[in-house]
């Protein structure tokens, strides 16, 4: 199905939502619609009241009602939904099919200090509401990360910037022609090498070689591929984190030797969300002790070996198929 070109604005309660919503709308003059909201109008009571009497399910389901008929729909809105909405596998399909999907993600302790006092969010009425917003944000998180196309860490940042923010990744999004994604191929050191480096191992074919061969998949698949090596491991972490800001929305990783004990690699990996995929050359399950580990592995979603150059285009495949 192809995506609707809504905007649609997910995160915790307290994360600003409604206000960057109304002022996107301003600065992008598009239209904007709150999904609480619109349940209150058709219910004709608060979500207070909708707890109350009728239980969390039975709102849920009224945000899923709700938004496989904005899916339906051929406008171009800004939405608002609720700090709960994604929770739900259902409408974590549903809000990717209905727009582009931006995630305002802060701390606990801003929610906290934002919504104290506030008596209209029923899932904070309790002895501990900073415990209470730790454990439902925990939970919450993978599903929010899943869902998003877009992620904005709003901490601290005045609104102005957050808008900024968005709008400077929904343009880079935009200068994709045909709806392509963005993906990072990384390399690390010696890959470089290839041709030179232990043939009987790696092949004969040269680093040119393998450019060549992801330059063509991106033009055959109609995506934006970027290749990027180095020999040092700090160049290879700024990459990683140069792609949380750059709409990157796929990584495919050959971290070379630095698989076996970059624990930095391996932490900057697993602070971008986005789909990631390890790949090595030869087959590291069949070779020396020290290569049989991967420390970065983990912070992956799918590791590929043994597949020569091959493997690069299968994680691209990998990474494409989730799209």
């Amino acid at each position: 199905m192809k995506r609707k070109k809504n905007i649609i604005l997910i995160g915790f309660m307290g994360s600003g939502k409604t206000t960057v919503g109304l002022k996107l709308s301003y600065r992008l003059r598009i239209p904007v619609e709150d999904t609480d909201k619109m349940i209150e109008r058709r219910e004709g009571r608060s979500i207070s009241e909708i707890f109350a009497v009728e239980g969390e399910e039975y709102f849920r389901q009224q945000e899923t009602a709700l938004l496989k008929e904005i899916s339906t729909r051929d406008y171009k809105r800004i939405l608002s939904v609720g700090g709960g909405t994604p929770v739900r596998p259902e409408n974590r399909s549903l809000l990717k099919q209905c727009g582009t999907v931006v995630y305002l993600r802060l701390r606990p302790e801003t929610v906290h200090e934002r919504l104290k006092g506030d008596t209209n969010r029923p899932l904070l009425q309790c002895e501990d509401p900073l415990e209470r917003i730790r454990t439902l944000m925990d939970a919450r998180k993978e599903a929010y990360e899943e869902c998003a196309d877009i992620v904005i860490d709003v901490d601290g940042l005045p609104t102005e910037e957050i808008l900024t923010a968005i709008t400077d990744r929904l343009e880079k999004k935009k200068e994709r022609k045909d709806g392509g994604m963005k993906l990072l191929v990384i390399n690390g050191p010696n890959i470089n090498f290839l041709g030179i480096r232990e043939k009987s191992i790696y092949g004969t074919q040269n680093y040119q070689y393998l450019l060549d061969l992801i330059a063509e998949k991106g033009k055959e698949t109609g995506n934006d591929i970027t290749v990027f090596q180095s020999n040092h491991e700090g160049a290879i972490i700024d990459r990683i984190q140069e792609a949380y800001f750059d709409g990157t929305e796929g990584i495919v990783i050959n971290p070379g030797a630095y698989t076996h004990y970059s624990y930095a690699i391996r932490d900057a990996l697993a602070s971008i969300t986005v789909p990631k995929v390890e790949i090595h050359i030869s087959d590291i399950t069949k070779r020396e002790e020290f290569r049989k580990i991967s420390v970065t592995a983990p912070a992956c979603d799918k590791q590929i070996y043994g597949q020569g150059l091959e493997g690069y285009l299968q994680a691209i495949d990998f990474i494409l198929g989730g799209k």
